[in-house]
């Protein structure tokens, strides 16, 4: 079923379907809102204008059905390598369950791999169950425990 999908560099063109996404899940519902798209305008500009930032949709018949951040990140660490960092994977409802969210990792991973990662991580909330046992399934390890600090 993925013949016909379209995975690409997101513009600001798509930005409300990718925060309608971000909004339709059980933790965006209360952190996401589709009311001023200022503030993701702004942050998209952010994304786009830096080379290690790669904001990407997929689409399948001029329809936005997923959507993923790539972080690149260098560092002194592994003998100076870079690592992939994986966000904000969201596929829309009706494409969930299509093998779509497989799609997308396998994307990331293989794109890390073209711009010199040795490493992909990804962080997930621990409310998300069912994503864990989707990342496990893909074969990511869970190495090590996370930690975030609210600045506002």
């Amino acid at each position: 079923m993925t013949a016909d999908l379209i995975i690409r560099r997101a513009t600001s063109a798509d930005v409300p379907a990718i925060v309608t996404m971000l909004a339709d899940d059980q933790l965006g519902t209360s952190r996401e809102s589709l009311d001023d798209p200022t503030p993701y305008l702004k942050a998209f500009a952010d994304i786009d204008a830096d080379p290690n930032q790669l904001l990407v949709v997929a689409e399948r018949n001029n329809e936005t059905v997923g959507t993923l951040q790539l972080t690149i990140i260098p560092g002194l660490s592994r003998r100076g390598s870079c690592r992939g960092l994986i966000e904000a994977v969201r596929v829309a409802a009706p494409a969930r369950g299509t093998g779509l969210g497989t799609t997308l990792i396998h994307w990331a991973i293989e794109e890390s791999r073209n711009r010199g990662a040795t490493l992909v991580q990804l962080t997930s909330d621990k409310s998300r169950t069912e994503a864990h046992r989707f990342y496990t399934n893909l074969g990511f390890e869970q190495s090590h425990e996370g930690f975030k600090l609210k600045l506002n």
